[in-house]
This record gives structure tokens, C-alpha cells and sequence, in this order.
């Protein structure tokens, strides 16, 4: 059987338009035949980099407005529930790292969504823990091993080399679509092309 091509979705736990993503990428990558690696990472030392102290959402507020009210149609449009969490954005690194531990058991995706669904859908905190121990035992995972193997010295580092992987090859947003061969897609709204560009379609007129 052949292998299925691959897409990398990079994602920070902290962004609205991540959450869209995360909530509808599933069946889309499997119906365009399509493996789905889920990269989460932090946007926030990039965001320093270029001299930022919080989201682009807040340094400039009518952005931020948009954004919201964009975020607002979109999720109505997808049938999800948005409540705006308070602070946003939201500390999202030991989510970051549960993530990075979950993935060996192949449960960062329910985890991921779940996340999002708890600080979008309901405004709850994801940096509190009784919020992500309410998601672990919901995940059937012990919590207390889980938790100390995310605050490990491995998967602290992994998160690291994931966040400066993102900065290296490019990304500057979330979500962030990489397909196999390099090509770059951001926003949720480039989903579906950056699904088809990894199945192997292209624009005609396009190299």
C-alpha cells in the first residue's frame, strides 16, 4: 500500500484561528488522504523576536477586533461554541508540553482538541490545573505521571527544538500548513489548500 503523503500542523495552544483548525482538520486530511503530524509549538518566542511583548491582537487593537469578530463567524459557521478567555492569550506552555508528552501514545489530537474546546469554547484557563487534569482523566491518562513526565527535562527540550524548528523554517503565525516538499500555507483558511497541495494538486500555471 503506498504511503500517504504528509502535512505538518504547526499550531500554538493560544491561537484563535489554531482552534478552528484543530476542530475541523481531521476528516478533511482524511478525506483528502492525507497524514496529519500535529506540531504544537510556542508562538511567543518568535513574537519576541521581532520585538513583540503579547499577540499582534492586542499590540493593535482594531486588528484585534476583527479578529474577533472574524473568529465569531467562522466558529458559528462551523457549529463551535466561543468564549473569549480572560487574559488572552493565555499561558499555553504546559499544554505545550503535555502535547509534546501525549504524542508518543498517539493522543495529541483528542488532547489538542480538547484544549481548545475548554479554553474557547467555555473561556476556561489551560494553564490551571485543575482544568488540564479535568482533560487528562477525561483522556483515561494517569494524571499525576503524565504531568511529571511534561515537566521533564526531554520533553522540555523537544518543545524548544520544535519552537526553533518553527523559527527556522519560516513561520511566523498559527495555524502554519507545511507540506512535505516545503510549501508553506497560514490561517486556517488555507487548509484545504494546503490539503491539496500535499495530495498533489497544483494550480495550473503554477511550478
Amino acid at each position: 500500500m503506498p504511503q500517504r503523503p504528509v502535512l505538518d500542523f504547526w499550531y500554538d495552544f493560544a491561537s484563535t484561528y489554531s482552534y478552528l483548525a484543530a476542530m475541523r482538520i481531521e476528516p478533511l486530511a482524511e478525506a483528502a488522504g492525507v497524514e496529519l503530524r500535529w506540531r504544537p509549538f510556542l508562538l511567543g518566542p518568535i513574537f519576541a523576536s521581532h520585538g513583540w511583548t503579547s499577540s499582534p491582537f492586542n499590540l493593535y487593537p482594531s486588528k484585534g477586533r476583527y479578529m474577533w469578530r472574524d473568529v465569531a463567524r467562522e466558529a458559528a459557521q462551523l457549529g463551535l461554541s466561543l468564549t473569549r478567555p480572560d487574559p488572552f492569550p493565555q499561558n499555553s506552555l504546559i499544554v505545550a508540553r503535555l502535547a509534546i508528552a501525549l504524542r508518543e501514545k498517539g493522543l495529541a489530537p483528542a488532547f489538542t482538541r480538547a484544549v481548545f474546546a475548554a479554553q474557547f469554547g467555555e473561556g476556561r484557563s489551560i494553564s490551571e490545573m485543575a482544568v488540564i487534569s479535568d482533560i487528562l482523566r477525561d483522556l483515561d491518562v494517569d494524571v499525576a505521571s503524565t504531568v511529571s513526565s511534561a515537566q521533564g527535562d526531554a520533553v522540555k527540550a523537544r518543545l524548544r527544538a520544535e519552537t526553533e524548528e518553527a523559527r527556522t523554517r519560516g513561520i511566523f503565525g498559527a495555524p502554519t500548513f507545511l507540506t512535505a516538499d516545503g510549501e508553506m500555507f497560514w490561517g486556517n483558511d488555507r487548509l484545504e489548500r494546503a490539503l491539496a497541495w500535499a495530495a498533489g494538486e497544483r494550480p495550473m500555471g503554477l511550478l
